[in-house]
C-alpha cells in the first residue's frame, strides 16, 4: 500500500483536483490520500489557510467576518461547482465554518486560531472524498479524531503522541477502498484541535505512512524532483537533472538547513519506520521524481545538495583556561536552557565557546538578559553576539573518507571574496557547515554549485 500526500498547489482548483483523482486511480495501491488546504490558483492569489487566518483574526477582534467568510466558502464552491458535486457539500462546509466561528471567545487565541486553520484541510478532505465518490469509486473521509491522532505540546507547534501510532494502525487495519485524510492537524487529549508547525500536511502523511507500514510514502508537489540547490537562487539548477535518489541522512541534513521540499519534522516518522519517500510532481505524474531511502549507490567525492539556513547568530563566550573548568560547557548550556534558548551548533576553541542560535530564540530584546545570566554563572572574560549569519550546508554521502571536499568549498568562497566565520563538520562526514555573512548567502550558493556540480 502507498500513502500519498498532495500539497496545496495540487488542490488549488478543480483541474488540479481532477489530476489528483487520476493519479490515485492509476495505481490501486494508492489507498490512503492525505490532502492539504487549497493553495494559490495563480500568482498573486491567496492560499485558503491564509484566508482562514485572516478570518480568525477578524473574528477575535469582534469585527464583521462576512467578507472573509465568503472568500473561504467561494474557494470551495468554485471547485465543487466545476466538478459538478452538487450544493450539499458546500452547505456542509458553510455549516462547519459557522460552528467553528461560534467558538470565538470560548477558546484561547491559539486554540481558536488552530480550530480555524484546520478547517482548510478538513473541508478539502471532505470535498475530495465526495469527488472520488462522484466518479463511482468507493471512498470515504477519515479524520484525526475518529482515527486517534493525538497531539501534545503548544497549539500551532504540536507533536504527535507516540502512543497514537498503535491507535492509527488499528484504525486502518481493515479499511476498504480509498480513504481521504486531512493533513496538518490532530486533537489534544482534551479534545481540542491542534496543528503541526509549517509543513504540517507533510508530517501527517509521514506519520500515517509509518503507522500503516506503507511500502512507499509518495509526496506530490509542484516540482519534478528534488534539485541539488534552490533554483530561485541558482537558476541553472532547474535546467539540469534533479536528484534521482538520496538517503534519509542526506534529506535530513538538507531539510534541517531549509531545503524547500521538506522540513525536517516531516522526514522523521517515515525515516524511523524506514519507509521510502518519493517526491513526485502532480503536473507531471509520469516523472519518477526523487526517491529518499535508507541507502543508495554512492560515488566517492560527490555532493548531493547545498542549502542555506538564514537568520542565525553566533554567541561567543571566551575565558582563559576554560578547558580546565570541569562542567563549563554543561553550565553554559544549562544557562541557555533556563532562558529558553535552543542552540544549533557548538564549535569551540581552547579558551572560547561558540553557540550558533537561530534569531528567533535570541531576539535582540532578550540578548542582554541572556548575557547577564551567562556573566553571573560563568564569569567569562569576554562575550559577544554576531548577527546576520547564514549557515551554508554542503551534504553528500560521497564526501565520507574523501580528502579535500572542505578545501574545495573554502577555495570557492575565497575566490568570491567571501569571509568564513566558522566551519563545523558532522562526525559522520555526510555534511559540513560553513557560517558566512547573510549578505553573501546567494553568492556563496552559486559558487558552491559551480564547484561541485558543473
Amino acid at each position: 500500500m502507498k500513502v500519498c500526500k498532495f500539497g496545496g498547489s495540487s488542490l488549488a482548483n478543480a483541474a488540479q483536483v481532477n489530476k489528483v483523482i487520476e493519479i490515485v486511480l492509476a495505481d490501486p495501491s494508492r489507498r490512503l490520500v492525505v490532502v492539504s488546504a487549497p493553495g494559490k490558483r495563480h500568482q498573486g492569489d491567496t492560499k485558503v489557510t491564509d484566508l482562514l487566518i485572516e478570518l480568525a483574526k477578524t473574528a477575535m477582534k469582534g469585527e464583521n467576518t462576512d467578507r472573509q467568510f465568503g472568500a473561504v466558502v467561494e474557494r470551495y464552491a468554485e471547485i465543487a461547482q466545476q466538478l459538478r458535486l452538487g450544493d450539499e457539500i458546500i452547505r456542509q462546509i458553510e455549516m462547519d465554518l459557522m460552528d467553528r466561528l461560534a467558538q470565538v471567545g470560548k477558546l484561547t487565541g491559539p486554540e481558536f486560531l488552530d480550530l480555524l486553520k484546520a478547517a482548510g484541510e478538513d473541508n478539502c478532505a471532505r470535498l475530495v472524498a465526495v469527488a472520488f465518490s462522484a466518479r463511482g469509486k468507493k471512498c470515504r473521509y477519515a479524520g484525526p479524531k475518529e482515527t486517534g491522532m493525538v497531539l501534545t505540546g503548544e497549539h500551532g507547534d504540536a507533536q504527535l503522541d507516540p502512543a497514537s501510532y498503535d491507535t492509527l494502525s488499528r484504525a486502518f487495519s481493515n479499511f476498504e477502498g480509498i480513504v481521504v485524510y486531512p493533513g496538518f492537524f490532530g486533537y489534544t487529549r482534551e479534545g481540542k484541535v491542534a496543528t503541526f508547525p509549517r509543513g504540517g500536511s507533510d508530517i501527517t502523511g509521514s506519520i500515517l505512512a509509518a503507522a500503516v507500514c506503507a511500502d512507499v510514502y509518495e509526496n506530490f508537489t509542484d516540482v519534478d524532483s528534488v534539485f541539488p540547490c534552490d533554483p530561485r537562487v541558482v537558476p541553472e539548477v532547474a535546467e539540469g537533472e534533479g536528484i534521482p535518489t538520496m538517503t534519509y541522512r542526506e534529506m535530513r541534513e538538507l531539510a534541517y538547513a531549509g531545503f524547500g521540499v521538506f522540513n525536517d519534522d516531516a522526514v522523521i516518522p517515515a525515516v524511523k519506520a524506514r519507509i521510502p519517500i518519493n517526491i513526485r510532481n502532480t503536473n507531471h505524474p509520469g516523472e519518477p521524481g526523487t526517491m529518499i531511502q535508507q541507502s543508495r549507490r554512492v560515488v566517492p567525492g560527490t555532493v548531493v545538495g547545498i542549502a542555506a539556513m538564514d537568520h542565525c547568530c553566533n554567541l561567543v563566550v571566551e575565558k582563559y583556561l576554560m578547558n580546565r573548568e570541569i562542567g563549563f560547557g554543561r553550565r553554559l548550556l544549562t544557562t541557555l536552557e533556563n532562558e529558553g534558548v535552543s542552540y544549533e551548533h557548538m564549535p569551540s576553541g581552547v579558551d572560547s565557546q561558540c553557540i550558533i542560535v537561530k534569531d528567533m530564540y535570541l531576539p535582540r530584546e532578550k540578548e542582554s538578559r541572556v548575557l547577564a545570566a551567562i556573566r553571573r554563572e560563568l564569569k567569562p572574560d569576554y562575550m559577544s553576539v554576531e548577527r546576520d549569519l547564514t549557515m551554508v550546508m554542503v551534504v553528500g554521502e560521497g564526501m565520507c573518507y574523501t580528502p579535500g571536499m572542505l578545501a574545495k568549498a573554502c577555495a570557492a568562497l575565497a575566490q568570491e571574496g567571501i569571509n568564513i566565520s566558522m566551519v563545523n563538520q558532522a562526525s559522520n562526514e555526510v555534511s559540513f557547515m560553513i557560517a558566512i555573512r547573510s549578505a553573501d548567502s546567494d553568492k556563496a550558493l552559486r559558487a558552491l554549485y559551480r564547484t561541485f556540480f558543473k
